[in-house]
């Protein structure tokens, strides 16, 4: 394992000092907050924690199920204890940009339903200003051109279908992903995400704004807990 690499699975499972005994968990997407997952069985199977998990992709679905991490839908869950996710991007707000897994949808609607949320990042996602990586937005698969005409609108740079025309990238609700160049000039995450969701064919935008309570980053050296000043984990 490189030393990058060590320090996202120190991350990862820093990140699960949050969880206790019977807790509800929204259970992430990516490399780094994989880390986290399996945390999450070590102390299940080693400590006899009693927690169950809401799996934000099909990806993060079949390894809780490998590891042996109870499941639940959303629909039964109701309120969530806690989300430990993945990001792209986070800004001195602790406000973010998801959707680089192309899971966003789902991210979002576990997250909205968690009483908070803790983000696993490396320190090359930390930024001044949001937009530097691609913004993805889901879109309705039969609407994806109209919806990157209204896009063009607001965004300064390209706005790209994921995968192309003949090979488009498919979520799992069967949406396609448009990567919206906005270069670091989203100072303003709130309202961009309320301009793109009202255009018609948008299914949801990757910015998640006022949701991350906490961030847990590793950097070259180091890896560090950051708290969201009068958040929900403060």
């Amino acid at each position: 394992m490189t030393g990058t690499e060590s320090l996202k699975e120190q991350a990862g499972i820093a990140a699960c000092q949050f969880i206790t005994d019977g807790m509800a968990l929204g259970l992430g997407t990516g490399s780094t907050v994989r880390y986290s997952i399996i945390e999450i069985a070590r102390m299940i199977e080693q400590e006899g924690i009693e927690v169950a998990g809401v799996p934000t992709s099909e990806d993060t679905r079949q390894l809780a199920e490998m590891l042996g991490i109870p499941l639940l839908e959303i629909r039964d869950a109701g309120s969530l204890d806690l989300t430990i996710d993945g990001a792209d991007e986070f800004d001195q707000n602790f406000d973010l940009i998801k959707g680089g897994g192309g899971a966003l949808t789902r991210e979002k609607i576990v997250a909205l339903a968690s009483e908070a949320m803790v983000v696993v990042a490396d320190d090359s996602k930390q930024v001044s200003t949001l937009g530097a990586f691609p913004l993805p937005v889901e879109v309705d698969g039969m609407a994806w051109d109209s919806v990157r005409d209204g896009i063009s609108d607001l965004c300064p740079g390209p706005v790209a279908l994921r995968g192309g025309e003949d090979e488009p990238f498919v979520t799992d609700n069967r949406g396609y992903i448009l990567d919206c160049s906005f270069g670091p000039t989203i100072s303003n995450p709130l309202d961009l995400e309320s301009r793109i969701r009202a255009i018609d064919g948008v299914v949801e935008a990757g910015l998640f704004v006022g949701i991350c309570d906490a961030v847990v980053m590793a950097s070259q050296d180091e890896v560090s807990t950051l708290v969201k000043p009068g958040g929900r984990l403060g």
